[in-house]
């Protein structure tokens, strides 16, 4: 079983809108809370051109975001702690995100989940973002499991357009992001208001 994380697990959104906010304001762009809202996506870069941020000032962007977010600590969703630890009994479990290395794994210490999942997939472990196949395929490979036997949960519609690329049955799960209309307008597999929701929905998942 495969998962995103921010949005899927972690409560972040009110953390990277001010974050976002913040690197906003530092590269001189005039946008709130609705832009952000109406241009979100996992792929930060999709935000920057909407922002008409140029290609050369992404990664003093990216530097702004970073610094903003260290401040931050948000909590992870209600009842995912829970499912979590219900599923690991049962699962060999996959993380697939789109947030960093250093951030999340950091992330997972804080909540004790280190362990939880055997394959971890951060944005630097491939260069092609979702909804590409990519990071799901990879971790795939460090699971050595095949696509028919596996889940993706994610809170985006590039998630589960990633998980159909890759051959992987896509669960949606609703969240704080701003993303449900689009969430549903995918037709995930399965579609669950909270991520509590999850574990009686799988087989063996008590």
């Amino acid at each position: 079983m495969l998962l995103d994380w921010d949005g899927t697990l972690l409560d972040s959104y009110a953390a990277d809108q001010r974050a976002y906010l913040t690197m906003f304001r530092g590269m001189g762009v005039e946008w709130g809370v609705g832009e952000i809202d109406r241009h979100y996506s996992p792929d930060w870069h999709q935000v920057y051109r909407a922002a008409k941020i140029p290609p050369h000032d992404w990664e003093r962007a990216d530097r702004m975001w970073r610094m903003a977010y260290r401040s931050e600590r948000p909590s992870l969703l209600s009842g995912a702690q829970v499912a979590i630890r219900r599923l690991e009994r049962h699962f060999a479990l996959g993380l697939v995100t789109a947030g960093s290395r250093r951030r999340v794994r950091q992330q997972l210490r804080e909540f004790g989940l280190r362990l939880a999942f055997s394959a971890q997939v951060f944005s630097e472990d491939s260069s092609r973002k979702k909804p590409h196949p990519a990071p799901l395929q990879i971790a795939l490979k460090l699971l050595r499991a095949r696509p028919e036997e596996c889940v993706y949960v994610g809170d985006a519609p590039e998630d589960i357009e990633m998980a159909r690329r890759a051959g992987v049955r896509a669960i949606g799960v609703l969240s704080p992001f701003p993303t449900a209309e689009r969430l549903r307008a995918a037709e995930p597999d399965l579609l669950l208001r909270s991520i509590r929701d999850l574990p009686r929905h799988l087989r063996h998942a008590d």
